[in-house]
């Protein structure tokens, strides 16, 4: 029998065939793939800003300063994208 002949039986096996991934399943690929975007955008806005505003001269290492001055950057960084993400979110639509 051909499994694309009869719609009514492929509904009856429910969503754990094998005719594709789940629905659950797409959107858990899809969180990540979310994950992976903000994870890289965060590292390239980290580096773009802080670093270029932090990193005076480059070096083996960083001195106080420079370490002291990442740090506060990434902070306000995080901070300043949870004030963002709170705002879209909790505003009434």
């Amino acid at each position: 029998m051909d499994p694309f002949s009869s719609s009514s039986s492929s509904l009856s096996s429910g969503a754990s065939g094998s005719s594709g991934p789940s629905a659950e399943a797409m959107m858990d690929q899809l969180k990540a793939q979310l994950a992976q975007a903000y994870a890289e955008e965060f590292l390239e806005t980290v580096r773009s800003k802080c670093f270029e505003k932090c990193i005076t001269k480059p070096g083996s290492s960083l001195s106080g300063s420079e370490s002291s001055c990442i740090s506060r950057c990434v902070e306000r960084y995080i901070e300043a994208t949870g004030i963002i993400g709170r705002a879209l979110f909790s505003s009434p639509r």
